[in-house]
């Protein structure tokens, strides 16, 4: 069975992010269960109503974004939104567990804002549905739980990195002479280079399918 990570990227949230500089509060009582931790669901993160709507994450999805207090280090959480009467205002809550074992800490301050990208684990029938399928083609949003949108697919990649491009047919492993990405990135004008590349169609050896949600025109 194909064990894909499928990245979903809203081309509409830098448009209309707003961010809100929050507490970030860890709490037992959010729920982080396996599926979580493997990847296969978005966490959990607990907002009130009045946070919920001011971020207009249409989607359901949103970003934390911390420092870790000991080292200055960058950390996010990208998570599924989910309203709740008791959480105060500016406060945004997650898995106590979850938070510990990522800041060292179980209150942090942070920002949250409609997220722009995050990935979904699937290898079930989802999985299998996907191979054989093409850049540029589209599938439905349900298959990472989203309802009502179509996701179109705009690449991948396989183990070993090696991109998959729109202009070589078929599930094939090949070198190719690239005079530009995915694949190449020339230094100069004109530089060409054999890489080697994936084809444009998903074969059960790819790993990372990366899909955009498509808006009306």
């Amino acid at each position: 069975m194909p064990d894909f990570k499928i990245v979903v990227n809203d081309p509409e949230a830098p448009k209309n992010r707003k961010v809100v500089k929050v507490k970030v509060v860890g709490d037992a009582e959010v729920p982080f269960t396996d599926e979580m931790k493997d990847k296969f669901e978005l966490p959990v993160i607990r907002v009130g109503r009045k946070l919920l709507e001011e971020l207009n994450a249409v989607h359901g999805v949103a970003t934390i974004r911390m420092r870790r207090p000991d080292t200055g280090d960058k950390i996010k959480i990208t998570g599924r939104l989910e309203p709740a009467d008791n959480v105060p205002e500016n406060t945004v809550l997650v898995n106590s567990e979850f938070l510990i074992n990522l800041s060292g800490n179980t209150e942090l301050e942070g920002e949250v804002f409609r997220a722009s990208a995050w990935q979904i684990r699937v290898n079930d029938e989802r999985a299998t549905s996907l191979v054989g399928l093409k850049i540029g083609d589209e599938v439905d949003g349900s298959i990472v739980g989203l309802r009502n949108v179509k996701l179109k697919i705009t690449g991948g990649s396989d183990i070993s990195g090696f991109p998959m491009r729109p202009d070589i047919q078929g599930p094939v492993k090949k070198r190719a002479l690239l005079s530009g990405p995915p694949g190449f990135h020339p230094e100069k004008d004109g530089e060409r280079r054999r890489k080697m590349i994936r084809g444009n169609t998903i074969a059960p050896d790819i790993v990372q399918v990366n899909t955009v949600i498509v808006y009306p025109k």
